[in-house]
């Protein structure tokens, strides 16, 4: 049977008619989704472009590793704190929430929530800025999550094949920087492959350069990532007795409330009213600029806390220390070390002939859970979790 006129051709298209019918026409239409080589089923596919890739993303090893990454608070004996796979869960159903009000594509909102932390070291953002200071010294530019992300799900990923992902995917997971506050995002939307490429090495030179998603559903993660995050940090921090709930800012609480639960309602509600039948996501002034004041609030309380910097240094040796060692192994060719044994093996030939071995080093470790790199230190060196 001939791909067209095949019945999973015909649902496919039936989808497509759908999403032209009803779907916002600022938003992106599955038929527009462009993958880097020609990726097709002999007999077609049920599924619509940016739905296999939601389902590529889910089924990645780097995904099941999500379940032991740090989010914020590591080393820590507590079983309710937030691990990376939740938050991303939580990314995407307030993403894909917003964007059902707002007549989106939540099939692309879905993989780019999905995806988006993909590229995460152990140990959180502490985790990323030692690979990254590493990184620079080895040469291969500053290390930052986003930009990894994308180099797991194009190049590492099933030995180096890639999920060949669509543009739109990659540009959201690429452009999801969750640090940076906006009131008002709006796409770019003139990008191709040859763009994000030259803004992944532009970011990796100068850090501070901003990345603007091409799609609006990749605006809405964006600003969704922030919404997932704020209140639910705050809720682990007082369930650690970092801080206490009357602690927080009274002016942002008049607005936002004092709880995870109203923060999201809030933001989420304040967002959709603010975007509804525009080309751009926004928040009001006002609820922006109570969402900045809490984001400043969780930086000073929570994230530079000393009571959960208390393993910093140690972290940040055994950086160095597994780095190091796994350098010497690459430059030395040796293959009985877990680089060539757990990581190389059966790699393709693209990968190893396209990466100093710096920059395998980089990969290997990046995609480490916290466990598996502890497991790779010596016993001595280890930090132990603390009794909260």
């Amino acid at each position: 049977m001939a791909k067209f006129d095949s019945v999973p051709y015909a649902i496919q298209q039936a989808l497509n008619q759908r999403e032209v019918d009803y779907n916002s026409p600022v938003g992106a239409f599955s038929q527009q989704g462009v993958r880097r080589h020609p990726d097709t089923h002999p007999d077609g596919d049920f599924r619509q472009p940016f739905s296999i890739d939601g389902d590529r993303i889910l089924h990645s090893l780097a995904y099941t590793r999500y379940i032991d990454k740090t989010q914020v608070f590591y080393l820590v004996q507590n079983d309710h704190i937030t691990h990376r796979v939740l938050h991303v869960q939580l990314v995407s159903k307030i993403a894909r929430t917003i964007g059902r009000f707002l007549g989106l594509n939540e099939d692309l909102i879905e993989a780019i929530s999905l995806g988006h932390d993909i590229g995460h070291t152990p140990f959180g953002h502490d985790g990323e800025t030692f690979l990254s200071e590493i990184c620079r010294a080895n040469g291969v530019g500053a290390f930052l999550h986003n930009i990894q992300s994308v180099q797991f799900l194009d190049r590492v990923e099933r030995k180096g094949k890639g999920w060949n992902l669509c543009l739109q995917t990659l540009d959201g997971i690429l452009c999801h920087d969750g640090e940076i506050h906006n009131q008002r995002l709006e796409p770019f939307r003139a990008k191709t492959f040859e763009t994000i490429d030259r803004e992944i090495t532009s970011k990796q030179h100068d850090p501070s350069v901003q990345l603007v998603p091409m799609t609006l559903e990749g605006c809405v993660v964006r600003m969704a990532d922030t919404i997932s995050y704020i209140g639910r940090d705050i809720e682990d921090a007082i369930r650690l007795n970092m801080i206490r709930r009357s602690d927080l800012p009274a002016a942002s609480v008049k607005v936002l409330g004092n709880t995870n639960g109203s923060i999201v309602y809030r933001l989420v509600t304040d967002m959709i009213q603010n975007s509804f039948q525009n080309t751009f996501a926004a928040f009001s002034p006002e609820v922006s600029e109570s969402l900045e004041s809490l984001k400043a609030f969780n930086l000073e309380r929570i994230y530079l806390n000393p009571k959960i910097k208390s393993h910093t240094a140690e972290i940040r040796n055994l950086f160095f220390l597994l780095f190091g060692r796994y350098l010497t192994d690459m430059e030395k060719e040796n293959r009985s070390s877990v680089i060539f044994s757990g990581f190389l093996q059966d790699m393709s030939e693209d990968y190893l002939c396209g990466h100093r071995p710096a920059e395998i080093v980089r990969d290997f470790i990046a995609g480490m859970t916290d466990r598996y790199f502890l497991s790779q230190c010596p016993e001595s060196l280890r930090p132990l979790p603390q009794p909260f």
